[in-house]
């Protein structure tokens, strides 16, 4: 009887034991299996945020900042004649009477004298003078915007206003323009926010005449610039991206070629799973900067496009 109970503890026991190897085999083989659809699972991981990074550049990164398009408003010159007053005219006079009427037609906020703009004016009336001709574009063909330019204005919109004759007072001057439909516009233009003016008195064709010139402008330093350093650190970023693509191009092959039994397999796939995870925590670093810059550009394009 006691050897009958031997036998079968041993038998049991044999049993455990073979039972227990297949568990430890099972689970190795779960483990090994586990990496291998790790590995795959990670693979298509890494090719869809890839794609979905290709996909979001191409649709987002694309925004690109507007040239901020220069428009200048220029209505035909207008001369007005009228028999010579031993007035003086002062330009700072010409300014104040121009925000009056912005004042009185829609409660326009006033415009700020630019030194640069009146500079611009300045230098209009005195080469019309010297070289009588009256109209926007010189005789060598400099216009409002070049002229702007030339004195170191930077401007998204400019306006010039131009007045030959003979005048009572600044507000007959300021009038005279706000009676014509073109130099009225430029007037209470509500994007403007700076003004350049000059009155002066001189000889244009054998007559003594006062000419006015008003220089109205949108500096571009009203809409801020995206930043230079959200780009540089996207571009940065991407070229970081395309090495980390290689590296886990490059070890997916070597994957490939190692038989699944080997030693050398299991750490592999870990180093493989390892650059995947770095490549997709810069993607979303790219995506949020790219997001951030993208918001910055529509804010420029949109102050540009002053909506």
């Amino acid at each position: 009887m006691t050897c009958v109970h031997v036998v079968l503890v041993k038998s049991i026991k044999s049993a455990m034991g073979k039972i227990k190897g297949f568990i430890i085999f099972i689970l190795i083989t779960a483990a090994f299996i586990a990496g291998i659809y790790f590995k795959d699972d990670a693979i298509k991981l890494y090719q869809d945020l890839n794609k979905q990074l290709k996909n979001f550049q191409q649709s987002d990164v694309g925004k690109m900042i507007a040239q901020a398009e220069k428009k200048i408003f220029s209505p035909p010159p207008l001369n007005v004649g009228g028999i010579f007053k031993p007035v003086v005219l002062l330009q700072s006079e010409v300014i104040k009477e121009t925000n009056l009427q912005r004042q009185e037609n829609g409660d326009l906020p006033a415009l700020e004298e630019s030194i640069i703009l009146n500079r611009v004016a300045s230098a209009k009336a005195v080469d019309l003078f010297k070289n009588q001709y009256f109209e926007h574009v010189s005789p060598s063909g400099v216009g409002p915007g070049d002229l702007a330019q030339s004195y170191g204005y930077d401007y998204i919109l400019e306006g010039e206003n131009l007045i030959l004759g003979n005048f009572s007072s600044e507000k007959e001057v300021v009038q005279n323009w706000m009676d014509s439909p073109g130099h009225r516009a430029n007037i209470l233009n509500d994007r403007y926010t700076e003004i350049g003016v000059a009155i002066v008195k001189g000889t244009y064709n054998g007559q003594t005449v006062w000419i006015g010139v008003q220089e109205f402008g949108l500096p571009s330093s009203v809409c801020e610039q995206p930043s230079q350093s959200f780009k540089d650190q996207i571009d940065y970023n991407q070229s970081q991206l395309d090495m980390l693509a290689g590296e886990i191009n490059a070890k997916r092959r070597e994957i490939e070629k190692i038989d699944q039994r080997s030693a050398v397999y299991s750490q592999m796939v870990d180093d493989y799973n390892q650059l995947v995870q770095s490549y997709n925590s810069l993607v979303r670093a790219v995506k949020n900067f790219i997001t951030q810059y993208n918001q910055q550009v529509n804010s420029y394009n949109n102050c540009v496009a002053g909506k």
